[in-house]
Order: structure tokens, then C-alpha cells, then sequence
């Protein structure tokens, strides 16, 4: 909307972002050339008042990198309203704090997709 000093500005927020403060430091913001084909409408996402959300992720791989002295796993996590072009590579210790219940089936993730709902 406006710039507000040498290093602040003040940003249009959607109303349902009304809790949170609209100004930011520039170090905080970064040029975006969007793609309105990827917006994504905050009602199919469904934030709670909480500004919190429900998450969906589906583990695509898993795979293990041999480094020096020791093995670091990873797995390919599809997020939900996400493009499978879009896929990250997690480290799966994260992904075990962060979704204990995902990794509790006693389920390989080598041996196929498994799904997760949890609350963040």
C-alpha cells in the first residue's frame, strides 16, 4: 500500500489476515512475479481463526545419502494442493518429530504411499 520510512512497508493484506500486522521490514519481503494459475483460495486450505491449518502429505520415495561418516535419510513429501513437479526432499528425523504418527504403521515408505492429516 505504502512505504512507510527508508526500510518498512505497509502491505494489503486478504481479510482473513486481518490479525496480522501489515507492516515488514524489506529483509522480510522479496520481488514476486506470481502466477495466478498457483494461488491457491484460503477457503479451500480452510485456516481456522488460529491462523493454523490442517496439512495433507503423501511420501512419494525415500531415499538414504552415504555422506563421510554417516547416512542421512530423506523422503519425497507431495503437500497437499501442490503439483507432484512440486515435491520436496524432507529429512526424514524432521519429518518423524514433526508426524511421529506418520512412521508408527510399522509400514516401510519403501514399500508404498502413505498419507498423513495432521494439525500444524
Amino acid at each position: 500500500m505504502k512505504r512507510i520510512g527508508k526500510v518498512a512497508y505497509e502491505l494489503e493484506q486478504p481479510q482473513e489476515l486481518v490479525a496480522v500486522h501489515p507492516v515488514f521490514h524489506i529483509s522480510m519481503l522479496k520481488k514476486c512475479m506470481g502466477d495466478p494459475s498457483l494461488i491457491i483460495p484460503t477457503e479451500n486450505i480452510k485456516i481456522k481463526d488460529s491462523l493454523s491449518y490442517e496439512d495433507h502429505v503423501q511420501i512419494l520415495d525415500r531415499q538414504v545419502r552415504k555422506l563421510r561418516t554417516k547416512e542421512v535419510a530423506s523422503i519425497k513429501a507431495l503437500w497437499r494442493n501442490q503439483f507432484v513437479e512440486e515435491t520436496t526432499w524432507e529429512a526424514e528425523e524432521d519429518m518423524k518429530k514433526r508426524y511421529p504418527h506418520l512412521f508408527e504403521s510399522g509400514e516401510n515408505v519403501d514399500q508404498g504411499t502413505n498419507s498423513l492429516l495432521s494439525t500444524l
